[in-house]
């Protein structure tokens, strides 16, 4: 009896239970790359800059952990600028229009090993579809999280299905977050 009273008070020491951490995305140590080939197999590339947004993980429950990403189309930049400005012209992202790509998670699963599967919505031109991105969190315990994250998505399902001939449909996303301890 005597042990099971003092095991009481240890089931309210919130010092036992992990609190979910709070990240604010480093602006200068987050960027984008996506990637896709065109004209029979020439990879060409663009990379985003700029993004905002937060982190939340929880050690012992991922019904805590979520992730929100704004990506502004301003700072887009492709391997050449004719390129950079298609991409950002009504042919492809429209960044007069649609200013910013979002991205936000509904659910973010540990597979151990720091390897996470998050779940999503990605929001590009005002079309929002799911997506999974296969991450790796490094040291999700420090004052900083490095997070790297891949997907692909098709572009066509964007509303951006000019060049169908020449420029493949898929789009590689390969995502570098940098984030600190709020």
């Amino acid at each position: 009896m005597y042990r099971l009273l003092a095991f009481i008070p240890l089931l309210f020491c919130s010092s036992l239970y992990a609190a979910p951490q709070h990240y604010t995305i480093d602006t200068n140590n987050t960027a984008i790359r996506l990637s896709w080939h065109a004209f029979g197999g020439i990879l060409s590339w663009a990379r985003l800059t700029g993004v905002t947004g937060d982190v939340t993980l929880n050690p012992d429950s991922d019904v805590d952990d979520h992730i929100h990403v704004i990506i502004p189309v301003a700072t887009l930049v492709a391997s050449n600028s004719l390129l950079t400005w298609q991409l950002k012209s009504d042919m492809f992202f429209e960044a007069e229009r649609y200013p910013t790509i979002a991205f936000t998670s509904s659910r973010v699963v540990a597979r151990g090993n720091g390897q996470f599967r998050v779940f999503g919505t990605l929001t590009v031109r005002d079309i929002a579809r799911p997506v999974i991105l296969e991450a790796v969190v490094k040291d999700p315990r420090s004052h900083t999280l490095v997070l790297d994250a891949t997907t692909a998505i098709s572009r066509s399902a964007y509303g951006m299905d000019k060049f169908a001939l020449v420029v493949d449909d898929r789009i590689a996303i390969a995502i570098a977050i940098q984030a600190n301890a709020s």
